[in-house]
């Protein structure tokens, strides 16, 4: 109750850890018990990881800059907007392209950035006396945090930006006030809504409602949900999420909708590239899935969706840390904050820091280029869909159904290069000027979201961060000269904050000259080379633990690239050897046919699989499948429940259990849960049920709600023709007699 009247997220409690075979083969889609010391580590809804305390103003929950008169080092921290307008914006037209990278690089950053973190804003759905309009007010009320601007600012809504705070964990910081009970004891924490692992939750969700929501329940291969409406020249695109809030075709000849896309992160929509890389992973699941079930027909829908999921969610560390990581931290800053895998280490939180989610990993923000390119199988413009500007990407999945599918985007994003963060050129005006969030009216500007959020935080300032690190605090310009080389933005930066220690850690960060071969200054290298090391060796199912994969499955799954899935799973033929790479077509790039495919005869599970027993006993209406070389497991068809052990063991030559049986399931006996509507008689059927209707209603379409037909009952036409065959034969009788007469 207190959650829903204060906006606060409730903390995860500890789970349940269930000790069988399956709990330590498959992760939980929550991230839960992961660890099994700490089971809440790297859950969904579980508090952002604290590096170091929390500054805010009271203390507890007031962000920096929230009061007009507080001072930081003799100075007020300056306007967010104002520090975006001096210093961070730059125009469309002035930029420079990334000589070494591809667009692809960045898409692969957010879309990771979207597997591990979100957190979720202060947005309340039904008004509350307490609680104020943050579209409406410029005042700092809660759970608002206007962002002042010049109301001759294009971007101004009567004076500022609009601004919700995220949403605090429950019991910190100061919602407390609420209820006359005001804390003192834990400063104000943030949520992460999302599993911190690199586990494709892009693909399958963080929760078990948002998984079961994506699965194609009817399948027998394990496949995921995609579109039954439209296709891309025969490949899926997602499913449609109804209803949405995209955005439609403008052209006024256009009255079709095109919903947004469901997937497993609700982020997916935000440009329609990123939309692009979700839909290729649905497309990878779908494919691995059906191969597998082809080579283990024993296996239950279930396994296969759980093997499938187990292999993509391994491409997603692989790629990022053998291929992302390295060009962002330069090889030296990799081996010195992450270096080689030495086994899961109990010891280390993997949990999302704070610092990381709120200002490290949104370096990539910099790099994003002002247009989103389309190209034809020749890398070229694309005569029919030409390139756009960013702002006319923002959640328009129209774009990809009507303007071509996945094959142009894709292109683009392979054969046009990044954007160079430059000292002088940080974040162009598509996003500082043009931003789109659905949950505001007007233009947003991202820079200064990214500054206010580090400040709704309590993130410490950007000399606290140096120390953290190792490295040395800058407490004058000629210091600040070590570690960013352009004066002019010195003294930009002494001009607005007065001192170093003022300086928010976001811009800071981005400020500083890059380490050799990276794409990062050596704060940024620091935080984010620790994160990834603590999501690497704190995760028990990272691919490299040896008792997730085999060796040579391991051997396979590393074989496999980025731009194979794209060969795979779209109509493009020809890509380059590395998607993260720049090249020039067709010189720096090679046929799929000669890109290695991924072998799955690794997964082929024998009769025997290696053991000294028996093949195990086939059941009916059920499958097996082998948990580990010693260890079956039972499953049941949909529709049936297992009977018996689930698992039976190997021991010497022989099983230890007999086999479990699947007993048919009554659904109609489910009182929670009645598969058919109050208007619907429920009859039970082997492996189902069926609903009926009464004379003279019928089923919907939902084949479970009973609708009038329109038609009389059988009952009434049988009295109807009575009636009509007696009057018929009254009327007969009477013209005989008057006849006759």
């Amino acid at each position: 109750m207190i959650a829903k009247l204060s906006g606060c997220i409730p903390y995860n409690n500890s789970p349940i850890c269930h000790k069988n075979c399956l709990a330590s083969k498959y992760r939980h889609i929550t991230g839960a018990c992961n660890n099994r010391n700490h089971p809440v580590w790297g859950t969904a809804n579980s508090s952002l990881a604290r590096w170091l305390p929390a500054q805010y103003e009271d203390e507890i929950s007031e962000p920096k800059g929230w009061n007009p008169g507080f001072l930081y080092n003799g100075f007020t921290l300056p306007p967010v907007r104002e520090v975006t307008k001096r210093i961070i914006h730059v125009s469309n037209n002035f930029f420079q392209e990334d000589n070494l990278y591809s667009h692809m690089i960045i898409e692969w950053g957010q879309y990771i950035d979207h597997d591990i973190v979100f957190t979720p804003q202060s947005i309340s759905k039904s008004p509350k006396m307490w609680i104020a309009d943050c579209k409406s007010t410029c005042k700092n009320l809660y759970p608002c945090y206007p962002i002042k601007v010049p109301t001759k600012d294009h971007l101004s809504q009567s004076g500022c930006i609009p601004f919700y705070r995220s949403a605090p964990v429950c019991g910190t910081g100061s919602q407390g006030f609420l209820f006359g009970n005001p804390s003192t004891a834990k400063p104000r924490e943030q949520i992460n809504g999302l599993t911190s692992f690199i586990d494709a939750s892009t693909v399958y969700g963080s929760t078990v409602s948002m998984q079961n929501k994506l699965m194609n329940s009817s399948s027998e291969e394990g496949l995921l949900q995609v579109n039954i409406k439209y296709s891309d020249h025969g490949r899926d695109y997602l499913p449609f999420e109804t209803p949405s809030q995209c955005i439609q075709n403008p052209n006024p000849d256009n009255t079709e909708r095109i919903d947004c896309f469901l997937a497993g992160e609700s982020r997916a929509n935000e440009v329609i590239t990123l939309a692009a890389i979700h839909t290729l992973w649905v497309r990878e699941h779908n494919r691995l899935a059906k191969a597998l079930k082809i080579l283990n027909p024993h296996w239950s829908s279930e396994t296969t969706y759980q093997e499938a999921r187990k292999i993509v969610g391994a491409f997603h560390q692989i790629f990022t840390f053998r291929d992302y990581i390295p060009k962002i931290l330069g090889e030296a800053a990799f081996d010195q904050y992450i270096g080689t895998y030495k086994g899961y280490d109990e010891k280390v939180n993997p949990s999302i820091s704070n610092i990381f989610a709120t200002a490290a990993f949104r370096f990539g923000h910099a790099t994003i280029p002002p247009t989103v390119h389309r190209l034809n199988s020749q890398y070229k413009d694309h005569p029919q869909h030409p390139s756009l500007p960013l702002n006319e990407v923002f959640f328009r999945p129209w774009r990809i159904v009507k303007e071509g599918g996945l094959d142009p985007l894709i292109r683009g994003l392979l054969g046009k290069a990044a954007k160079l963060q430059t000292q002088q050129e940080m974040i162009n005006e598509e996003l500082t000027e043009k931003l789109l969030v659905m949950s505001n009216n007007g233009s947003m500007d991202l820079a200064s979201l990214n500054l206010q959020r580090g400040r709704d935080h309590g993130l410490p300032g950007y000399n606290d961060w140096r120390q953290f690190c190792g490295l040395s605090r800058m407490n004058s310009s000629v210091e600040l000269l070590k570690a960013v080389s352009d004066k002019r933005l010195i003294s930009k930066l002494f001009d607005l904050y007065g001192h170093p220690d003022n300086i928010d850690v976001w811009l800071g960060g981005l400020a500083e000259d890059f380490l050799p071969g990276s794409r990062t200054g050596p704060l940024f290298a620091c935080i984010i080379g620790k994160q990834m090391q603590a999501l690497r060796d704190g995760d028990w199912f990272w691919y490299e633990n040896g008792k997730i994969f085999t060796k040579s499955q391991k051997a396979e799954l590393e074989k496999h690239t980025l731009s194979r899935v794209i060969c795979d799973n779209t109509g493009i033929s020809y890509v380059p050897l590395d998607a993260f790479r720049l090249g020039h077509y067709p010189d720096d790039y090679v046929s799929c046919y000669i890109i290695p495919s991924l072998n799955l005869e690794s997964w082929k599970e024998s009769a025997k699989n290696g053991t000294p027993c028996s093949p195990p006993s086939t059941i009916e209406n059920g499958n097996f499948a082998f948990c580990s070389e010693t260890v079956v497991i039972y499953s049941c068809h949909k529709g049936y429940q297992l009977q018996g052990q689930k698992e039976i063991t190997c021991q010497g030559n022989k099983w230890r259990n007999l086999p479990p049986f699947c007993s048919d399931i009554n659904e109609c006996e489910d009182q929670l849960n009645h598969p058919c509507h109050f208007s619907a008689k429920c009859k039970n059927t082997l492996g189902g049920f069926r609903c009926v209707c009464t004379d003279p209603y019928e089923l919907a379409a939902d084949k479970r709600t009973c609708v009038d037909s329109g038609r009389l009952s059988r009952g009434s036409v049988a009295s109807i023709i009575l009636v009509t065959i007696l009057f018929l034969s009254w009327a007969a009788m009477c013209w005989t007699l008057v006849c006759r007469k």
